[in-house]
């Protein structure tokens, strides 16, 4: 019989099924394929399916974890998987089948998770949207016209549609949170080196991380517990945690200190219905105790945004030119999209000074907000500046580069300074629009400080839960 409730739980609500032998871990691989394959026609999230695979999995015998038997998605990004294509959704750099796995799949496989295949990312996962030449638009489940964010908005839309209950993700400069906002999702972006790195390119600049997006708090945590600890040989290692994050969840945050900011790069205001849902937050949060006030990052963000632009320019440019050794040619006329192209002919430009002169001013800025944060625990800005746009309108592909970059930068204003400091930021669904889209909110704590961020989302998650909302596109 097929298990016609499994989109009802999260990951680990399924795995405490398996353990009690009330559904086994083919049950749920066949439910999970029953739901990519009736919503993936209209979302497109899944771009590479290892079914047989799965079912062998799911045979048996599988690691004792706290996962045991849910089927798990990763992106097709960075995360390398033994015999699998990983495409980085480009038409030139692509490989045909990894030869083994990333220590961090490694990792999600003990968890107990089972493997079903790859989520769509746009390519070399640079913009906020999900789209590219190779691997197509990814929808919104809550209206598949819109976008699911990116990079990540593959594992969003499947995670969001009930297809898998959690799927890896990553996050370079908002790309866990802003698929997480876009969709309902609980998004985690960890500390740095908090999880391995995948990729030559994440370690080199230390903005990107791997983690999930998930529908609660605890399967985020759980997950978090699964995978992150120190790599063997990893220079950069995040101070270890205190206690497992799952216990955090329950734990009451007790009386934080928390600034709350409307303020964005550009000086343009964000929508003013997620400035209602911000100003919601911020009372929500007196109530329950705690001490809020306004307070923004104080910071110069044009000169902060000059200087990763350089920095993340000449990283770009090599790492074409690591593919460039490894085909053997240089990319031909339409193998790269336009924001690819665009940023490896930036990168070739920049001189080694104008890079460095970019790290400097990126270490010296960080401090400036680091030092914010002796004042307070936690800072509250809403994750994106609008609700969710349509695909039409922030597609790099249609829309000339100078209006794309415009329109990006008025949804996407809070995200990337914290990819740079290294904090953990969360996003948490905790409202809806009037037209019924998800409206993300996000805390950032101090560095390395994981657990008081799971704290102050479990007494949320309590007071507006979210994991039983239902988009459009479900089940």
């Amino acid at each position: 019989m097929p298990f016609v409730d499994y989109a009802d739980y999260d990951g680990l609500g399924l795995a405490e099924l398996v353990r009690r032998r009330e559904v086994s871990p083919a049950d749920l691989v066949e439910a999970a394929i029953e739901r990519i394959e009736r919503h993936n026609g209209v979302l497109n999230a899944v771009v590479y399916k290892a079914y047989d695979e799965a079912r062998k999995a799911a045979a048996g015998p599988l690691p004792d974890g706290p996962f045991t038997g849910v089927p798990f998605l990763i992106k097709d990004l960075g995360a390398q998987v033994a015999g699998w294509p990983r495409t980085s959704g480009s038409n030139y750099a692509q490989t045909d089948a990894d030869p083994g796995d990333s220590e961090l799949v490694r990792r999600y496989r003990a968890s107990g998770v089972i493997l079903l295949g790859k989520t769509n990312t746009p390519e070399f996962g640079i913009p906020g949207v999900t789209n590219s030449e190779r691997l197509g638009p990814c929808g919104n489940p809550w209206n598949p016209d819109h976008i699911s964010g990116g990079s990540s908005g593959g594992a969003a839309a499947a995670t969001a549609s009930g297809m898998v209950p959690l799927a890896h993700a990553s996050d370079g400069l908002g790309s866990i949170r802003i698929p997480a906002a876009n969709c309902g999702l609980v998004g985690m972006k960890i500390t740095r080196d908090r999880t391995p790195i995948c990729e030559v390119s994440d370690g080199a600049m230390g903005f990107s991380v791997h983690h999930v997006v998930s529908r609660t708090v605890r399967d985020s945590a759980a997950m978090l517990d699964a995978t992150g600890y120190a790599q063997p040989g990893d220079p950069f290692q995040a101070p270890a945690k205190a206690g497992p994050y799952l216990d955090e969840v329950s734990r009451s945050p007790g009386r934080l200190r928390i600034a709350w900011s409307a303020e964005t790069p550009s000086g343009r205001p964000i929508d003013d219905e997620m400035l209602s849902a911000l100003h919601r937050t911020a009372e929500l949060l007196k109530g329950l105790g705690h001490e809020v006030f306004e307070q923004g990052l104080g910071i110069d963000y044009r000169l902060l945004y000059r200087a990763q632009g350089l920095v993340s320019a000449s990283n770009f440019a090599a790492n074409i030119q690591r593919w460039i050794d490894r085909l053997g040619r240089e990319p031909q006329a339409g193998e790269l999209g336009p924001l690819a192209r665009r940023a490896y002919e930036v990168g070739q430009r920049i001189t080694g000074q104008q890079a460095f002169w970019g790290w400097q001013q990126l270490r010296l800025m960080n401090r400036q907000i680091l030092e914010r944060f002796e004042g307070f625990d936690v800072y509250l800005t809403p994750t994106m500046s609008r609700t969710s746009p349509r695909l039409d309108w922030l597609n790099p592909l249609t829309v000339e580069l100078k209006d794309f970059d415009r329109r990006q930068a008025d949804t996407y204003a809070t995200t990337p300074p914290f990819n740079f400091t290294g904090q953990p930021s969360l996003s948490l669904p905790l409202w809806q629009s009037q037209a019924g889209m998800p409206m993300g909110m996000m805390f950032t704590g101090r560095f390395a400080d994981e657990a008081t961020l799971y704290r102050l989302a479990g007494q949320l998650e309590k007071e507006l839960p979210w994991k039983d909302r239902r988009p459009p596109v479900w089940n």
